[in-house]
């Protein structure tokens, strides 16, 4: 029964005999306590390791023979008041919660689809960032809320490991939630190369093989992480209701061999973020053109993605603070005294600013699909412009009946001809591309037959040219075969037509073309 010792005994007071005992004003047997191994601590609770009582000041509780107890107050009844851990907690907890309602506004404004999903960009990637960031704030959420109960109770319960184990779950999550921040960036610069020029980089060279097995290095090392810190019993950080408590047990498992190795690979899984982005920019974005170290440096800060870089920083003074709490125990949030500026300032505080700054970098930067769209709108002005082409604005389109059915552009271009104003019927004088057309026939026995192809009388061609007609027949006097029953044939269509043609009086037409014939 080593767990009875853990905090400092006292004996039972003195009673009316030797079975009766006085605790704070209230008789009971002591061949009772003894019989249930109650005894009696010099923090006011009586307990027997399944039950524990408070025995103090107002609280004068009652225990029968056989063993229940009347108006009894648990030991981890919130007692105290709200303190500055709990303070300080609520005010992060709301800070986490916003960030999920931003975090959710930008995944679905960021993992909208708008084209085609390729085989080599798959539209997930692009959605694991956000994924982590709420799993992060939902763990900052729960770790810091539960930090109130913390503050309130009388002696140290589950309230303080939730805290802890939720505050140790967010180091992984970070780590993923900026090592898929900085992946995408690259998978997007290499997207946006492809889309110009598909053939540009190919999937099996060395480049490719260093990003393919990248993500299984970063993750390794972040579930090694993970199994470290995480599957493990918690039971003994919940021992600090004494110093010697705290001591032999909290201490000890605060500081052991499993958080610090845990640490040391979250330090390798962030180099393996470092390497990432340069490995990136040495593929994707323009080198330095002159040597030296002050032009790469220039060109880091130019081409390097300020939201990475800052977030890299930032999760580099978690990384520290958490090494420092695995070696020392009065800085760890494991501690339940411990001054909250240590896990506030350096193990809350840089998760809430690496939320903010991927959900600003998120509202300012648009959905990539929509980009790679433009881009393409883009690259096809510039050829149209190569070309010396102009592309008819919306407007051409409706005009020429765009959109519309098939019978309906029939019906629009058969009220736009001759004789749509009328039901079809013709009306006086309509002007069309031949020329005027004449609703009334001509007049019998004028002698000329007006030629409708070109608005003009045989006369007129005859004197513009004549002699340029080489279908002209020279001899207009002479006869030859067929010319009677030519006659013979349009004498029968002047009568069939009731009009005098006077082909012998009018001058022989002359054919310019074929439209005359």
């Amino acid at each position: 029964m080593p767990l009875l010792q853990l905090r400092d005994l006292i004996p039972y007071p003195s009673g009316d005999n030797a079975t009766d005992t006085l605790i704070n004003g209230v008789h009971f047997n002591r061949t009772a306590l003894d019989h249930y191994n109650y005894t009696i601590y010099d923090n006011g609770t009586i307990s027997n390791k399944s039950r524990c009582y408070l025995i103090f000041g107002k609280y004068q509780p009652t225990m029968l023979s056989n063993g229940s107890w009347i108006n009894g107050t648990s030991c981890y009844v919130p007692y105290y008041g709200i303190g500055t851990r709990a303070k300080v907690g609520i005010s992060f907890a709301t800070l986490f919660t916003v960030s999920i309602i931003f975090t959710l506004i930008n995944l679905r404004k960021h993992g909208r689809q708008f084209l085609r999903e390729e085989k080599r960009f798959r539209i997930v990637g692009r959605r694991w960032q956000w994924y982590w960031m709420l799993f992060a704030a939902a763990c900052g959420m729960i770790s810091t809320i539960t930090g109130i109960d913390v503050d309130r109770t009388y002696l140290t319960s589950i309230s303080i490991v939730l805290q802890c184990f939720f505050y140790v779950l967010m180091l992984p999550a970070s780590l993923a939630m900026v090592w898929e921040a900085t992946r995408h960036w690259g998978s997007w610069q290499e997207r946006q190369i492809c889309d110009r020029d598909p053939f540009l980089l190919p999937e099996d060279d060395k480049r490719a093989k260093t990003e393919f097995y990248l993500p299984l290095i970063f993750y390794f090392f972040a579930w090694f992480n993970f199994f470290m810190t995480i599957p493990r019993s918690w039971t003994n950080i919940e021992y600090q209701r004494s110093d010697w408590q705290q001591a032999h047990y909290a201490e000890k498992t605060a500081t052991d061999g499993r958080f610090k190795t845990g640490t040391i690979i979250a330090v390798i899984a962030w180099g393996v973020i470092i390497f990432s982005l340069h490995h990136s920019l040495h593929h994707y974005r323009p080198r330095p053109t002159t040597p030296g170290v002050l032009a790469r440096i220039n060109s880091f800060c130019v081409h390097c993605p300020t939201a990475l870089f800052l977030a890299i920083i930032i999760l580099a003074f978690r990384l520290v603070y958490d090494i420092a709490a695995a070696w020392v125990w009065d800085v760890s949030l494991l501690n339940k005294d411990v001054d909250p500026a240590w896990p506030f300032g350096l193990g809350y505080a840089p998760i809430v600013l690496l939320l903010v700054i991927f959900n600003i970098a998120g509202y300012i930067h648009e959905n990539e699909d929509r980009i790679i769209i433009e881009q393409r709108r883009q690259r096809d002005q510039a050829a149209d412009a190569g070309l010396g082409l102009v592309k008819k604005p919306s407007w051409w389109r409706k005009y020429n009946g765009a959109g519309l059915t098939p019978e309906q552009r029939l019906r629009a271009l058969a009220e736009e001809g001759p004789g749509a104003g009328a039901g079809g019927v013709t009306t006086t004088s309509t002007n069309v591309e031949l020329g005027p057309v004449q609703s009334q026939p001509p007049t019998v026995g004028t002698g000329v037959v007006r030629n409708r192809s070109r608005g003009r009388s045989p006369n007129d061609r005859a004197q513009n040219g004549a002699d340029a007609n080489p279908f002209r027949d020279p001899s207009p006097t002479s006869s030859r075969p067929g010319t009677a029953g030519m006659r013979q044939n349009s004498d029968q269509a002047s009568v069939i037509s009731g009009t005098t043609l006077g082909i012998e009086s009018a001058p022989p037409q002359r054919v310019r073309s074929m439209l005359d014939v």
